[in-house]
């Protein structure tokens, strides 16, 4: 192996999310004492990526891969990597890895709790962060990898999680005592996941599916919404019947709309995150319960204790092949992958999710 060499990486701009570089760090590409050296591979980018940079700092979003300048950050995206270079027993060179990376070439870890399944980053930097985020999983153990299903599971496994989290949340408190559910961005992936998750679960909750105009027909072609409007008829909808609000679009203004509209009848109201706004959840002229942030690794770590790791692995797991067989049935599938190569095409699909230029069918995967 020839070094020293570089590593590319691609940074983003913390105030400007649209606003990329393609930056090089020469590195020597040998692993150190304790230390794996990854190249990456295959990594999906899609609008979850950008809700949370969007809350950067506050959601401690920036320093799983810090890059050392002032103003730019180092995007993490879920993918796919291989071992080129090992110091570490029981991690082997060309061992495939599923986990949270940067969009770089090469990553380097130090390796700890490592069993048949994966392992855990141990990096200083990391060990404050959430755990979940740190964890590696060897593809080779993974019963529920398969190779032609690599950019489905870096499109929908962390979104899917998210959404079956988000259900079991839900199911969990008793829906809160709604009898419908009123979904935002419900054309997004997370959203249309938890409404499957929750049909299933309660055949009868009425699942309520706000969309912009130009997403309307894809929306009513799930068929998990029992109803859609666009935003502009939200004041349409029954206000009187207990209802939860799932905001998935983080629109302040469309929120307090919710609010103002449903009344004393909201009984919960939470959010995923933001592609729009990095600010917290303030509502203008508060009405009815204050929204709340979801954030699933609470539920898992929740779940973890109560059921045990192997349940909610194959609660999760077992979903989520479901719903890749769902999302990927008929001639007109609800996701299309769309594969590019390179930093360049990268910095393009993050700029366009950013503008709202993508549309709800397609899922984005870069080979890099």
């Amino acid at each position: 192996m020839n070094s020293p060499e570089n590593i590319t990486r691609l940074l983003t701009r913390k105030d400007a999310l649209d606003e990329t570089r393609i930056d090089q760090v020469p590195e020597d590409l040998r692993a150190g004492e304790g230390e794996v050296l990854l190249r990456i591979d295959l990594c999906a980018i899609t609008t979850n990526n950008i809700t949370y940079a969007a809350f950067g700092d506050s959601m401690q979003y920036w320093n799983f891969f810090p890059t050392g300048i002032e103003g730019w950050g180092h995007m993490p995206v879920w993918g796919f990597a291989d071992v080129v270079d090992s110091n570490v027993p029981g991690i082997e060179r060309g061992e495939r890895f599923y986990g949270y990376y940067p969009i770089a070439s090469h990553l380097r870890m130090q390796p700890e709790r490592v069993s048949p399944r994966g392992f855990y980053d141990g990096a200083e930097h990391r060990r404050s962060l959430t755990s979940a985020y740190n964890q590696y999983t060897r593809c080779s153990w993974d019963g529920y990898y398969k190779t032609e299903t690599e950019a489905l599971q870096i499109l929908l496994k962390p979104l899917f999680l998210t959404s079956a989290m988000l259900a079991d949340f839900l199911d969990d408190n008793g829906l809160f005592g709604a009898g419908q559910v009123v979904f935002s961005s419900a054309s997004s992936k997370t959203a249309y996941g938890t409404a499957s998750c929750l049909a299933q679960q309660h055949p009868r909750l009425r699942l309520v599916a706000l969309t912009s105009p130009r997403n309307r027909t894809f929306v009513d072609g799930l068929g998990c919404y029992a109803q859609s409007c666009d935003y502009a008829q939200l004041e349409s909808l029954d206000g009187t019947q207990p209802t939860l609000y799932v905001d998935f679009s983080g629109d302040l203004a469309l929120r307090e709309r919710v609010h103002r509209h449903f009344g004393n009848a909201l009984v919960h109201s939470c959010f995923a995150g933001s592609a729009q706004t990095p600010e917290a959840n303030v509502l203008g002229c508060p009405v009815g319960p204050m929204p709340s942030f979801f954030f699933a690794p609470v539920q898992i770590r929740k779940r973890n204790a109560e059921w045990g790791p192997q349940r909610v692995g194959a609660y999760i797991g077992d979903g989520l092949l479901a719903f890749y067989r769902q999302v990927s049935k008929g001639q007109a599938p609800a996701l299309r992958v769309v594969e590019s190569n390179g930093m360049a095409a990268a910095r393009e699909v993050i700029s366009n999710l950013f503008h709202g230029r993508v549309a709800a069918d397609e899922g984005h995967v870069i080979r890099l």
